[in-house]
């Protein structure tokens, strides 16, 4: 089966490119046929334990299956054989139209969040200038491009409230909105000198969380009013913004569904009211925060439902797997629209072509 609306993704993939894609990397990517099950793969990076790559997932990428794979420490032994097993993913034969760099995803914030050896050691609660800031995003991108990694889920653009889970874990930017608008897009333009995308999390704003969603569900409860005035604002400033990372916390404000499942939050506020036009992840959906919301499949069909571009599964490539399959048969179904999948599938397909090879 194949998705034949050509002229169509051209035209999205050149909008979704218009920051700064190459001509002839955006053509090779418009121009592409997917069958349903590569238009579905290119809405999943996957997961998996250890240093090898499983062969299923490196099968699934020489079929153009995958949009790529998240990366964490438990695949991670060295800097030099994290760049291993990334040139051996790179260099899988790919079908036409499909051999843009493979999204190569980590979470690389500084201080107590790194996944690969090195920095920045600096905590983002121990940032104070914007200086700071950049020099952090340089530090973290040298490192990340060395490794073979394209994309930092990173900066934390939270605006942390006393007591908040983030403010406990030194992951949040010290001050107001207005200052961790400019810590945040500070290291973010660190990041991006060095080839290294950004992506900013955790929308629509994490930084009244009691708990981390890793180990419970949360639930935030600052007024609408306030989340659009204070918890927005580093989205609402970010120049160049390609990436963000929706939150799995409930905001009943807005939506009683967590908002990666919300299409009030992705489709109203952020593509609506922020306009932003880039790629959407959501947080890991292997968590305590979701895991009451329905099986992996059920899980992605919501995110995606909801208009999120790719679905999160970080705690291994199995559940990622049965998630993916679980959207063909939304399609079979016709619970899920091929217009839907496809949209999402050229904003992954626009990132892929403007990343450094």
């Amino acid at each position: 089966m194949v998705l034949r609306s050509v002229t169509a993704l051209a035209a999205a993939v050149v909008a979704g490119c218009s920051a700064g894609c190459g001509g002839d990397d955006r053509a090779r990517a418009a121009q592409v046929d997917l069958t349903l099950r590569q238009a579905i793969g290119q809405r999943f990076v996957f997961p998996f334990s250890g240093t090898t790559p499983p062969r299923g997932l490196e099968r699934r990428i020489r079929r153009g299956e995958a949009a790529g794979v998240v990366l964490f420490g438990r695949n991670v032994r060295s800097v030099a054989q994290v760049r291993r097993t990334v040139r051996r993913l790179q260099a899988i034969p790919r079908p036409r139209g499909l051999r843009a760099p493979l999204l190569v995803l980590v979470d690389q914030e500084g201080g107590p969040v790194r996944r690969l050896p090195g920095g920045p050691r600096r905590a983002a609660a121990q940032t104070r200038t914007r200086e700071q800031a950049r020099a952090a995003g340089r530090e973290a991108g040298r490192l990340l491009r060395s490794s073979g990694v394209n994309v930092d889920l990173a900066p934390v653009a939270d605006v942390g409230r006393a007591g908040s889970a983030l403010r406990r874990e030194r992951r949040a930017y010290p001050g107001g909105a207005a200052s961790v608008s400019a810590l945040a897009g500070a290291f973010a333009s660190g990041l991006r000198s060095t080839g290294v995308e950004a992506a900013y999390k955790h929308y629509p704003g994490f930084g009244a969380a009691t708990v981390n969603t890793d180990d419970a569900p949360a639930r935030i409860r600052t007024p609408l009013a306030e989340l659009r005035r204070v918890d927005a604002r580093p989205y609402r400033d970010a120049r160049g913004l390609r990436m963000v990372m929706l939150s799995t916390a409930v905001y009943p404000a807005r939506d009683p569904r967590p908002a990666a499942f919300s299409r009030r939050w992705i489709r109203g506020e952020l593509r609506g009211r922020l306009r932003f036009r880039g790629v959407t992840v959501t947080d890991d959906l292997q968590t305590p925060a979701v895991e009451g919301f329905g099986t992996p499949a059920q899980l992605a069909f919501f995110a995606i439902d909801a208009g999120v571009d790719l679905p999160l599964f970080a705690g291994d490539y199995a559940t990622a797997a049965r998630a993916a399959e679980g959207l063909r048969a939304a399609v079979r179904r016709g619970a899920l629209t091929r217009g839907e999948l496809e949209a999402g599938a050229r904003r992954v397909l626009a990132l892929r072509a403007r990343l450094r090879p």
